[in-house]
């Protein structure tokens, strides 16, 4: 340990204190002795009398809940939550509840489904289940979880209706879903008659409340627009090979769930012993229009772009039947047949239903990502219509714009819009499918997309917050490490010690996007903590060294060369070190960010590329041999070397021009220098258009933009996590594309919250026209701009109290316009 670990003034500093939020009478609860079982599902109802209401009264359900909830009032749907918190912790929602209520003398019906899931995930935590609500109607509580006072309190009930023992979705989220429903089966949520048999329930000690922070979601109906396939299905082909993921085959205590052999029900397996005959069609989806389904049939319908939601749909049967609705992101080729599939990105993207004779209306209690839904009947037959997803997408972006000549590029920032919102209704997520977990080294680059999209930084707090109060050590790790999502359990000991440094460097990134020094200042004792642990790798040169952990410099062939001495790392630890040396005003830390950049530049640099790593040869006696540079050289290492100042244009200036005129996503056509291995979307492409937007080549920008990301926009209307689409199409990261649309081509080049500043840096762009307007506080900022006459006629209009700076590029003429 160096002696600025020790200095006084990084002495922890107490945690912010936490906003007031807190219940009346409400105290959390759960089915006395339950609250660690696996996978429990439990319904809790109140039944309240508002007919006295006054006019422009508010009804009010403040809820929190471990591990997740959705509410009803009379049967219909009113929220899912709740936003994610740290561990000990427990974010408060409170629901507007006032337009579901009837005001009939029997009295309103609030109803909640918890599911209380108990294993470790990616996307939630292994806490004991609970739920703590309650009813506040003008200012009164009618009704409470362990208390009764005010009007009577919530009861809860068994729903065994949701099978148990079924298979995790994911090796990163909890349990799929299947179902054995009766007609009646919801009836306890929507009828004050229904009789119910209530459980015993036992009190909680009180658990640590947040605020939300963030928005609600809108919860948009979204409807197919096409059928696209109708056909038959065989039962009982046995696969070539059963496909059986981690989550099933390595159930243990470093991963929660339930042994195969325990299994009550198993969609994922049972699903794969069918053979579907698919024949295309392009019908008009009509929701109304009820599609008759037959015994071993099955209809594929299009949701027309990627959506993440709650399936649903409306279905009546006459005699006992078993659907299946299984769903993609896309369509793959199945022996020669379009399908989707339900194991393609290693989930279980199925969900059966065992259904007795009635009419039903169903709606998965998970959200899941699709842009293709197949509803499959292998016995019985249904009616099946009005098909839809309740969109579960932040609404906090939908006001940005941004249109040009291109069209190309309108079509980008919508698909960046569209997949920001799916991965930020309560936090930078990677994927809202199969993780949605807060991945850091992801969120760097989202959160600045959401700044400038949204224009708020309250998610990012919210996401910094968990940090925060993350315990520590945090258990399984290495002590001073970061988890490497959050919230989230990591039992198996993984972790990836980039994303600590990522999550410095967003951190300082947040301070200039925010000016909230008390999160960052806070924050000062995990930083320094975390920096000391990285010492004990640092070689006699200065140098990290046989880093443990799961080593990620990108999804390339990079990943396969971090042995020993690894120089993309390194390029990260030494600006990493300057962050955290400016963000706190360390000297030491800066001076070691300096040394370490000169030791990479000596030791990398082979005379034509940047090498990525060095292995230590075996000494012949004595101390560790000599460090010796491999040629292992990769696309994205010299990414790193531009972007964190290792190398410039004017230092390297033959190699800059190597990557201008024969790298980016092109390569993969042209095959330039095939011993350089390819980058990938993550992070090397990202990196690469960072570079031509400092650099200002806007003409080489778009069309490497339209290369990178037009597929992804005319497949799934999404942004996918790598170049290709071998795994998810909508990540969270993808969505910085509308950062240079924004910044760098409309010439947005910094909007600076703090100071109310506005930088307009209008430069060589080859457009007639561009378009764009932003949230910003609680206004607008609209910006136009067109060519005229040899110059740049622009008008740009802002909120009150801001200020614009206005610049151009050498050449540029422009021409204000009222």
């Amino acid at each position: 340990m160096t002696a600025h670990s020790n200095s006084p003034e990084l002495a922890r500093i107490p945690l912010p204190a936490e906003p007031a939020v807190s219940f009346s009478q409400a105290e959390p609860i759960w089915p006395e002795g339950r609250e660690q079982v696996l996978n429990d599902f439990v319904g809790f109802r109140a039944i309240i009398r508002t007919a006295h209401l006054a006019d422009g009264g508010t009804a009010i359900l403040r809820i929190a809940a471990a591990t997740f909830y959705r509410a009803f009032v009379n049967g219909r749907f009113v929220a899912s939550g709740p936003a994610r918190g740290p561990h000990g912790h427990f974010r408060v929602d409170q629901l507007d509840l006032t337009k579901f209520l009837s005001r009939q003398p029997a009295g309103d019906v609030v109803a909640i489904e918890v599911a209380g899931y108990n294993v470790n995930a990616y996307g939630s935590l292994d806490q004991p289940s609970f739920l703590q609500a309650e009813v506040i109607v003008d200012g009164k509580v009618l009704a409470a979880t362990g208390k009764s006072r005010g009007g009577g309190g919530f009861k809860a009930l068994n729903l065994p209706e949701r099978i148990r023992k079924v298979p995790r979705f994911s090796f990163q989220r909890a349990f799929s879903e299947a179902y054995k429903l009766k007609s009646d089966s919801h009836r306890w949520r929507e009828d004050p008659a229904a009789r119910i048999r209530a459980l015993s329930c036992a009190n909680f000690p009180p658990v640590k409340l947040l605020p939300r922070r963030v928005a609600y979601p809108s919860y948009e109906l979204c409807q197919p627009v096409a059928i696209v396939a109708r056909g038959t299905l065989t039962q009982g082909v046995t696969p070539a090979e059963l496909w059986k993921d981690r989550s099933l085959t390595r159930i243990s205590p470093q991963l929660k769930g339930f042994p195969e052999s325990e299994l009550e029900a198993a969609p994922v397996l049972d699903y794969q012993y069918f053979k579907f005959d698919l024949q295309p069609t392009r019908e008009i989806y009509h929701p109304q229009a009820p599609l008759d389904i037959a015994a071993n049939s099955a209809i594929l319908v299009d949701f027309g772009t990627n959506k993440t939601g709650f399936l649903g749909l409306s279905i009546s049967i006459l005699e006992p039947t078993r659907i299946y609705v299984s769903f993609d992101e896309i369509l793959t080729d199945h022996a020669g047949v379009r399908d989707v599939s339900i194991r393609r990105v290693d989930c279980a993207y199925v969900i059966a239903y065992d259904l007795a004779p009635g009419i039903y209306q169903l709606e998965a209690f998970e959200p899941y990502t699709l842009r293709f839904l197949k509803i499959s009947v292998v016995s019985g037959a249904a009616q099946v219509s009005n098909l839809y997803l309740r969109e579960y997408a932040s609404p906090m972006l939908m006001r940005a714009q941004f249109s040009c000549s291109d069209a190309g590029l309108g079509g980008i920032f919508r698909a960046a819009i569209e997949t920001s919102a799916h991965n930020t209704v309560d936090l930078f997520m990677d994927c809202p499918s199969r993780e949605r977990a807060g991945w850091l080294g992801d969120s760097f680059f989202h959160a600045r997309a959401f700044h400038d999209a949204a224009g708020t930084n309250v998610l990012e707090r919210a996401f910094l917050e968990n940090y925060l109060l993350a315990p520590e050590p945090f258990p399984h790790l290495p002590e001073g490490v970061l988890p490497m999502c959050y919230p989230a359990d990591h039992y198996d000991h993984v972790f990836i010690p980039q994303w600590t440094l990522w999550y410095i460097l967003q951190l300082a990134e947040y301070l200039q996007r925010s000016g909230d020094r008390t999160m960052v200042d806070a924050s000062r004792g995990k930083v320094q903590r975390q920096l000391t642990w990285f010492e004990q790798y640092r070689n006699r040169d200065g140098l990290l060294e046989k880093l443990p952990g799961w080593n990620f410099i990108e999804w390339s062939s990079a990943n396969q060369f971090t042995a020993d001495v690894n120089y993309p790392t390194n390029m990260l630890y030494a600006v990493a070190l300057e962050a955290a040396g400016r963000m706190y005003s360390v000297t030491a830390w800066l001076q070691q960010a300096a040394a370490i950049k000169d030791t990479v530049r000596q030791q990398s640099w082979d005379g034509e590329f940047f090498v990525d790593n060095a292995l230590r040869q075996p000494a012949e006696s004595g101390e560790g041999g000599v460090l010796t540079r491999t040629r292992n050289r990769t696309e994205v290492c010299q990414y790193y070397a531009f972007y964190f100042d290792i190398a410039t244009p004017e230092s390297h200036p033959v190699l800059w021009q190597k990557l201008l005129q024969s790298f980016g996503p092109q390569r993969s056509t042209t095959k330039a220098y095939p011993e350089i291995h390819p980058a990938n979307a993550f992070v090397g492409n990202y990196l690469r258009f960072e570079l031509l937007a400092r650099a200002g080549l806007v003409s080489q920008l778009i069309p490497e933009m339209h290369t990178l990301f037009d597929p992804m926009v005319q497949r799934t209307g999404t942004l996918w996590e790598h170049n290709g689409l071998q795994a998810s199409a909508n990540h969270g990261f993808a969505s910085h594309a509308l950062v240079w649309l924004v910044r760098t081509i409309a010439g947005l080049a910094r909007i600076d919250h703090v100071t109310q500043q506005i930088h307009l840096h209008l430069g060589v762009v080859p457009l007639a026209w561009l378009d764009v307007a932003l949230p910003l506080g609680s206004g607008m900022l609209h910006l136009k701009w067109q060519k005229q006459d040899g110059a740049l006629v622009y008008k740009i209009i802002a909120p009150a109290g801001y200020t614009v700076q206005v610049s151009a590029a050498p050449g540029v003429q422009t021409q204000p316009t009222s």
